[in-house]
């Protein structure tokens, strides 16, 4: 018991003496003060904010470090550190600089104001690490954009006063990134070759100094898996997939190799073609007549497409709103054939709720609203949707333009939106060349295709040659009075120099309103109105006597109309087509001219084989005076690029004597061309052709025994070349006459070539 008591009081006074250690450890340990160092323009309060302890808590090694990390995480301070300082927390920081001023060095192909765009940094903002990094991953990436991979950009920081700093970005751009060799892996039916044609992205070679094809860009190599896909497609190959397309960019840095990977597959063909109408009082044999697929043809996904189109508008037409329109696929694989059956159901009711546009900074709202076929408010149609999109890419002001359905505020609703990236749509071009018709010329052309950005087209050419000279102003407002109209107005100057021809010359200035709208899909129609004061002057002392005693003022007012029916693919290159179209002209509204014109014209393009295409054109016209003869400057000439072989007017009634072309008052010429390449690269945009032109005109008034007029066939061969050149086009065509009178001027070589810069 002794002992016991003993060992219970020593434990006693032992637990007495630790507890009051305890008690003062525990109170030594608690923070009891955060002294904030070096700070200048922000408040200690802000740098108190982001601390994960303060007074009173108890130091903690892992909330420090936690409070560490948050305060660096703000981007406001360069360095910071935490330390403990006896019974105080004792936290130092150095403030990141101000942004005086951005500058950017090296860069010549891209302007500042560009990069400016890009940055985030602007003057006056905090600089952080992380978003100097973030910007010279943007300028890289722009200069990638451009070809030019091997760009370095180094941030430089100049220490100014009062914590500010300015920020340089020193930019190597590098030379353009180019492609030394695009190479193809799995292709059977078409050749390397072949397949470069198709693709946007060229191997680098020296001719394509004007052209950024060949340096290589990611985006561009997206669009080129797309286009190997169309092209396969077209084709018959169903199941064509590009399996890879790999870039890779040698050591050094300058070029790159790209590969693509591709699976052709089988090559089909149509089989049975069918119609399944699940609407109730739609004929099924009646949508399949509207289908031009026909069994046995090779498969082509356009085709399909276009079916689609063509049924979706006249189930539209028939009543019904609300359609869906579905191409069932079903490929045998052992006879190679595709059985494709059109399903035409009931589509979902959906309205088109709103349409959305942005990206128009210059182009108001209404000229891209106005191009769509469908308003808010219409039941949603995906062709029409598909047609709106093409007829916004027609008006040209566009880079870009993407259209894309999102859901609206409830499940029968949907919004369109439209997004565009504007270009460039004015143009000031200066010519200089030389054309058999005129001799040496200078050209000078100012164009604004969306003046005020609202979709009007205001004009100026002017071409100073040997024998020419004009000067034409024009202005078109295509959608008059907001109605599918194109209304505009032409004022024209033209001095003619016809010496060697005709044994005169002829000036003329007028000025004519016009008008133009659709009356159908592919049909239009137009009206004009001229007024037009003209001359016959300074006729030679030897000229005919027909053309002698016409000399003087002329004063016309006309009234024309022209109707088309154009189902080209282009109206600038056809490929495949056809056009028609009637020109008439009634002179006699005042004015001391009077008669009436009449013109014919046709075309007819087929394309044979790739790129191989034969066009078949011709014209027929006629002109009646109405009380009174027909004048020379209103008659019809033949010759030049009407007949080639013939010079210029060099075919039809002549005077015996003075051997002027006197033209006549009926006409018609035709002509059959085969467009072709020439085995060069395409960029080249070189091609060539052979064809045989043929026509007659005559009967002049009045009759004269001194006139040979026999009205007979003119005929001619030939080849010619031509080059899109970047430069301006130029034709070179020899033609031979094969069938002619002896009477006729001809010429071998016939020479036309402009330049614009």
């Amino acid at each position: 018991m002794y002992w016991i008591r003993i060992f219970a009081l020593s434990a006693a006074i032992i637990v007495a003496g630790v507890l009051p250690f305890e008690a003062i450890a525990q109170r030594s340990n608690v923070v009891e003060e955060i002294v904030v160092q070096g700070t200048h323009r922000i408040e200690q309060s802000t740098v108190r904010s982001y601390l994960l302890l303060q007074e009173g808590d108890k130091f903690d090694r892992r909330r420090i470090d936690q409070s560490l990390k948050s305060l660096f995480a703000t981007g406001l301070f360069a360095d910071v550190a935490i330390s403990r300082e006896g019974k105080a927390l004792l936290v130092k920081v150095v403030e990141n600089p101000v942004i005086n001023r951005i500058a950017f060095e090296g860069n010549k192909r891209i302007e500042d104001p560009e990069l400016q765009k890009e940055v985030i940094l602007r003057p006056r903002v905090v600089f952080t690490r992380t978003k100097v990094q973030a910007d010279v991953k943007r300028i890289l990436d722009i200069y990638r954009v451009n070809g030019r991979f091997a760009a370095t950009v180094v941030p430089k920081i100049i220490q100014l006063p009062q914590n500010r700093a300015d920020l340089v970005f020193e930019i190597d751009e590098g030379p353009l990134t180019g492609v030394e060799r695009i190479s193809f892996v799995g292709n059977k039916f078409e050749s390397d070759s072949a397949l470069r044609s198709v693709i946007r992205t060229k191997e680098s070679i020296w001719y394509r100094f004007l052209s950024s094809d060949d340096t290589y860009d990611p985006d561009r190599l997206t669009l080129d898996r797309e286009l190997l896909r169309r092209h396969y497609l077209s084709e018959g190959f169903a199941d064509f997939r590009v399996e890879s397309a790999v870039a890779e960019l040698t050591p050094d840095g300058k070029t790159f190799f790209i590969t693509f990977s591709v699976n052709e597959g089988l090559r089909y063909k149509f089989g049975n073609i069918e119609v399944a109408a699940g609407l109730k009082g739609l004929n099924a044999s009646q949508i399949r007549a509207l289908i031009e697929i026909k069994n046995g043809d090779q498969y082509n996904n356009r085709k399909v497409d276009e079916a689609v189109d063509k049924i979706t508008d006249a189930v539209g037409d028939l009543g019904f709103a609300f359609v869906e329109v579905r191409p069932r696929i079903n490929r045998n694989r052992k006879d190679k054939v595709v059985n494709l059956t059109f399903n035409i159901r009931e589509g979902p009711r959906v309205f088109v709720e709103r349409i959305d546009i942005t990206g128009n900074v210059r182009t108001i709202e209404k000229v891209i609203r106005r191009e769509f076929q469908l308003v808010e408010g219409d039941a949603f149609n995906a062709a029409k949707i598909r047609r709106s999109r093409q007829r916004i890419r027609y008006l040209d002001f566009f880079n870009k333009v993407d259209v894309q359905r999102v859901p609206g505020s409830s499940p029968d609703k949907t919004i369109i939106k439209v997004d565009v990236e504007e270009k460039s749509t004015g143009s000031l071009s200066f010519g200089a060349g030389f054309s058999t018709d005129i001799g040496p010329l200078l050209d000078l052309g100012i164009r604004e295709s969306n003046l005020l950005g609202k979709g009007q087209i205001l004009s100026f050419n002017g071409t100073l040659a040997a024998e020419k000279t004009t000067a034409s102003l024009s202005f078109t407002e295509p959608y008059f009075l907001d109605r599918e109209i194109a209304a505009g107005f032409d004022a024209y100057r033209v001095n003619e120099d016809l010496q060697s021809t005709r044994s005169y010359d002829f000036k003329k200035t007028g000025f004519g309103l016009r008008v133009g709208f659709p009356i159908a899909p592919f049909l239009r129609q137009n009206w004009r109105y001229t007024l037009e004061a003209s001359s016959i002057e300074n006729v030679a002392s030897d000229a005919s006597n027909l053309i002698k005693a016409q000399e003087g003022n002329r004063y016309l007012s006309i009234v024309g109309h022209t109707l088309a029916f154009d189902r080209r693919d282009s109206r600038i290159s056809p490929i495949k087509g056809y056009i028609l179209k009637m020109t008439n002209d009634l002179a006699g509204f005042g004015g001391n001219v009077r008669f009436l014109k009449n013109q014919f014209s046709a075309g007819q393009y087929y394309e044979i084989t790739d790129k191989w295409v034969v066009g078949l054109t011709g014209k027929v016209g006629h002109i009646l005076g109405l009380d009174q003869d027909v004048g020379i400057a209103d008659r019809f000439f033949l010759g030049g690029r009407s007949l080639r072989g013939f010079k210029t007017a060099g075919a039809g009634p002549r005077d015996r004597t003075t051997e002027d072309s006197l033209g006549g008052e009926w006409i018609y010429n035709g002509t059959v061309q085969l467009t072709f390449p020439l085995g060069l690269p395409s960029e080249f945009g070189v091609s060539g052709r052979l064809f045989s032109d043929l026509g007659s005109l005559g009967s002049v008034s009045p009759s004269n025994s001194n006139i040979q007029d026999t009205a007979s066939v003119r005929a001619s061969a030939g080849a010619g070349i031509g080059w899109i050149s970047p430069f301006g086009p130029i034709n070179v065509d020899f033609g031979v006459p094969i069938v002619k009178e002896s009477f006729d001027k001809t010429e071998l070589l016939r020479i036309n070539f402009g330049t614009r810069f």
